[in-house]
């Protein structure tokens, strides 16, 4: 029997495993045979999502630089990815750690939250992400004790995915047409962008954005009202909107298809990628999955139909 890939070196640390995701094809889910998709399966990281990148990225930076220190306590505002990954690094490497989150997150992520060791604060689950931006960013104005890394205007954040994930692209699949991610900081669409644009002026750049009624756990509706600072639209070739019951759906053809288990804003990617390939007449489009399904797992997203999911 042939061995199962090829062989990776030993790593010293934990923070060592973060990043060099494979690229996969999911030729099932392509409408047609001249147009490629491949998925980048970033739930392959330490705590399932490509957040443990800028996570790593800003805390380093912020050390390097001297505006964290072990007497600061790391608070950031996150829909839970973000925080988990922080909450990760900062048990890592000795720090304390607040999070304000949404009250409506999936349980999973107050779950690994807290075996992480961090404080959560809830915020009005209505607000979403915006409403948790705001209450973090009173807290931090009233105590000079917390260190904000704010993934929103961190330019750590697309800087991670300039030098990580945009090279790793280019490495493995340098063929790339069209790169298609969800909108959520926007630092995956600027960093990875940026670097496939560099090495491929052609290479369309698509952002995936919900329906303005709809929330996808992960991703952000501009017409929201808030834009974050990272983002420079001049970069993005288009936005196309999905529409959460389009997104459950595709996620669940991703388990029964290709055997992949991905997030829900992954099931949106992949149902763009597939629209864009019915209008292509050949080449190969890369999805950017953003995190695996266990943080999802109490949605029964799996188990049940949509309709049933919204009551």
């Amino acid at each position: 029997m042939g061995t199962l890939g090829k062989e990776t070196p030993k790593k010293a640390d934990i923070l060592d495993t973060i990043g060099h995701t494979p690229i996969v094809e999911i030729s099932r889910m392509s409408p047609s045979q001249e147009v490629r998709i491949f998925a980048k399966l970033e739930g392959n990281n330490p705590t399932g999502s490509l957040k443990d990148r800028i996570a790593k990225y800003m805390i380093e930076h912020a050390e390097a630089d001297g505006r964290l220190t072990h007497d600061k306590v790391i608070l950031e505002p996150t829909s839970g990815n973000t925080g988990i990954a922080l909450a990760f690094i900062a048990r890592r490497k000795g720090y304390k750690i607040t999070v304000v989150m949404p009250e409506n997150v999936s349980v999973e992520r107050v779950q690994l939250l807290q075996a992480y060791g961090a404080e959560i604060i809830f915020s009005d689950g209505s607000k979403g992400t915006n409403g948790a931006i705001v209450v973090a960013e009173e807290i931090a104005s009233k105590d000079s004790t917390y260190f904000m890394p704010y993934q929103y205007g961190n330019t750590a954040n697309p800087l991670a995915h300039y030098e990580t994930t945009g090279q790793e692209i280019v490495e493995d699949l340098p063929e790339t047409d069209v790169f298609v991610a969800g909108l959520g900081t926007g630092g995956t669409l600027m960093g990875v962008g940026k670097r496939l644009k560099e090495y491929n002026p052609g290479v369309k750049i698509v952002a995936v954005v919900p329906h303005p009624d709809d929330v996808i756990q992960g991703l952000r509706s501009l017409e929201d009202g808030f834009i974050p600072p990272i983002l420079d639209l001049s970069i993005l070739d288009s936005r196309i909107m999905i529409e959460s019951q389009d997104a459950f759906r595709v996620t669940r053809e991703l388990m029964q298809k290709e055997g992949i288990f991905a997030g829900i804003s992954s099931g949106s990617v992949v149902c763009c990628a597939m629209r864009l390939a019915e209008k292509m007449e050949k080449g190969n489009i890369v999805c950017l999955l953003a995190d695996g399904g266990w943080k999802y797992l109490s949605t029964s997203l799996w188990t049940r139909e949509f309709t049933d999911l919204k009551d």
